[in-house]
């Protein structure tokens, strides 16, 4: 089993003191953990962004962990599965009569819909291959979020009138491709939550916080309680010059307000610290690996070696890879997964994903590691992030040593 080295903790200590010093980031935090034990968790910058008042970041720090939330909606719906109370195959409109009513779009005039051939099924919203998109165009600044997300959830039905929005205007729920050929970023995972929900009888909330989130010990939750709040990381924008300045509602948000939330994003809804989620990541590893847990396994080991095999076609790799702009990847049922070893770095068949606000994962079964990397700024894929992050990985990688 790997440990990290004195040499390899002084060389991510070195890092987080360099990065730290640079300022290119308004804070963040890494943590990596192997089987047993964690391995590192250190974090660098205060609370509210250049504020040293607000306090410096913690293990307990809350971040709003967006896309995150979509492996935790995932293994929740795997869970169920299990149970024999709902397959791979299900049609999704068996849960969700909107769905009786979906095609393919055939151009950009929006009643145009092509019917589909086969059923969305549970499995092809749990591996994207669904034809579910967010938006055919890159939105400007690339910080906004879809308008669904957004909106208000006051009154009843606020499921159904999400759905609704969904539309965006069209005759019926419009999808990219025929299900299961391709593979597009967008609602799925938010449909995910939704049939867990149904099949359960239980707000997603309430459900995952009985069969993953308490067993696990983890503070995690899709309401912004006081609690919460009082350790939450808050946002901050970079400019187009380079320039870190605070969030001020510069986009419009999910609905932070308790008392008004109404429908639970399985896509982008959690908030979490990210030293829980690398407690999620640590159990399912060690279950895996046929480790004895302190708990009871939330998945079973067969289910979790699921969450790191390929299930796209040729065509939907091709389209992971040119989402994230990274070689040798496809999806799983709950993440994304590497299909060939990166150099210095995860090997083949780790699973990975990240949050719209700059939070990051992985798991590397082969190696027996897995990290957490993140911050709160606002929009996907900024480039000193990124780069940061894949410091990180590599100063772990180099640090391992057998135990």
């Amino acid at each position: 089993m790997p440990t990290l080295s004195v040499t390899g903790k002084e060389a991510l200590d070195r890092l987080l003191a360099r990065a730290a010093g640079e300022k290119k980031l308004p804070n963040f935090v890494f943590g990596a953990t192997n089987l047993d034990d964690e391995l590192y968790f250190r974090g660098s910058g205060t609370r509210v962004f250049d504020d040293p008042a607000s306090g410096e970041l913690t293990p307990d720090s809350i971040f709003w962990i967006c896309s995150q939330t979509k492996f935790i909606s995932a293994i929740a719906a795997l869970q169920l599965v299990e149970q024999g109370k709902v397959s791979l195959d299900t049609p999704v409109s068996d849960y969700l009569p909107h769905f009786k009513n979906v095609g393919v779009i055939t151009s950009a005039q929006k009643p145009n819909l092509k019917a589909t051939e086969i059923d969305v099924t549970l499995m092809h919203v749990l591996n994207h291959s669904s034809g579910l998109f967010y938006g055919l165009e890159i939105p400007n600044p690339t910080y906004l979020l879809p308008t669904p997300y957004s909106s208000s959830q006051d009154g009843e039905d606020a499921t159904d009138r999400f759905l609704d929005k969904i539309k965006e205007g069209r005759n019926g729920i419009p999808l990219a491709f025929e299900p299961g050929t391709n593979f597009v970023y967008g609602w799925s995972s938010d449909i995910v939550g939704f049939i867990v929900e149904k099949v359960s009888g239980q707000s997603l909330e309430e459900y995952c916080k009985k069969n993953i989130f308490e067993p696990l010990g983890m503070k995690t939750s899709f309401y912004l309680t006081p609690e919460l709040k009082e350790h939450l990381v808050a946002l901050s924008l970079r400019q187009a010059d380079g320039e870190l300045i605070r969030f001020v509602n510069q986009t419009p948000l999910i609905e932070r307000d308790p008392s008004k939330v109404r429908v639970h994003f399985g896509g982008i809804g959690l908030y979490s610290s990210l030293h829980d989620y690398l407690t999620l990541l640590r159990h399912l590893l060690q279950v895996q690996a046929g480790r004895p847990v302190s708990v009871n396994p939330i998945l079973k080991a067969a289910t979790i070696d699921t969450l790191f095999v390929p299930t796209l076609t040729e065509e939907g790799s091709k389209s992971v890879s040119a989402l994230i702009v990274l070689p040798d990847v496809s999806w799983s049922t709950g993440c994304a997964v590497t299909t060939a070893d990166w150099p210095g770095k995860r090997k083949k068949g780790s699973g990975f994903w990240s949050g719209w606000a700059s939070t990051y994962y992985f798991l590397d079964p082969s190696t027996g590691v897995a990290a957490v990397f993140g911050t709160q700024l606002c929009g996907p894929f900024d480039a000193e992030t990124f780069k940061l992050y894949n410091e990180f990985e590599e100063a772990l990688y180099a640090g391992l040593e057998s135990s």
